[in-house]
């Protein structure tokens, strides 16, 4: 009887390994849960708030045959929109008040850093007792270039972004960075003397660093 008994429990047990799932079943179930897993990465769409104390615009501008002066402005609130992983949409407004140059292309007599912050706030330029805040939203994208709207002296026009990188990190954080080029005259940011105006070049370089939390 114990035999018989011990027959039988063999045979089950013979029958669930016989029934169970092959290896290759196994490797086919395994490769469709990490398809799945990055399909549904893909189609993830994600809201980031800018985090405006390490994020910043870098600007340079260049007097002609002479030197470049650089600098950056501080963000004071955006957001950014991604879809696996790549930028679909965002804003950001930069606080005009932050100049701050940062090249070494200064005397200690009549060409300091402050008159140029003093120069490029004036009326003449950016006018930042009247227009405080610059603005920046994204209408558009296509891979790693997006068309934008820049409000700048209360005028706006459309603008191109390029070589947009969107760098994952730890902890819901993200950065995005990317960079864009703006002639000033249509912002009317020009000296009203034209000998002088022509001096300084008209496109001015911007080079974005965006970093973003996850909501």
């Amino acid at each position: 009887m114990k035999f018989i008994v011990a027959l039988t429990a063999t045979a089950a047990v013979l029958s669930i390994v016989a029934c169970g799932p092959s290896e290759a079943e196994i490797a086919a179930t395994k490769a469709k849960a990490t398809a799945d897993s990055l399909a549904a990465v893909a189609a993830m769409e994600q809201t980031y708030t800018v985090d405006a104390a390490n994020s910043k615009v870098m600007w340079a501008g260049t007097m002609v045959g002479v030197y470049t002066h650089t600098g950056t402005l501080n963000i004071v609130e955006g957001s950014i929109m991604t879809k696996g992983g790549q930028l679909t949409g965002g804003s950001f407004v930069v606080d005009m008040t932050t100049m701050a140059p940062s090249d070494t292309n200064y005397n200690t007599t009549d060409h300091t850093k402050d008159g140029l912050v003093g120069h490029l706030s004036s009326a003449e330029f950016f006018d930042v007792a009247g227009n405080p805040k610059a603005m920046l939203k994204i209408t558009g994208v296509t891979g790693n270039t997006a068309t934008a709207d820049l409000t700048i002296r209360g005028k706006t026009n459309p603008e191109n972004i390029t070589d947009i990188v969107i760098t994952p990190g730890e902890g819901g954080l993200m950065k995005a960075t990317g960079k864009l080029v703006f002639d000033r005259q249509k912002y009317g940011v020009a000296w009203k003397a034209t000998m002088k105006d022509m001096v300084l070049q008209d496109n001015i370089e911007l080079t974005v660093e965006l970093v973003g939390k996850a909501q």
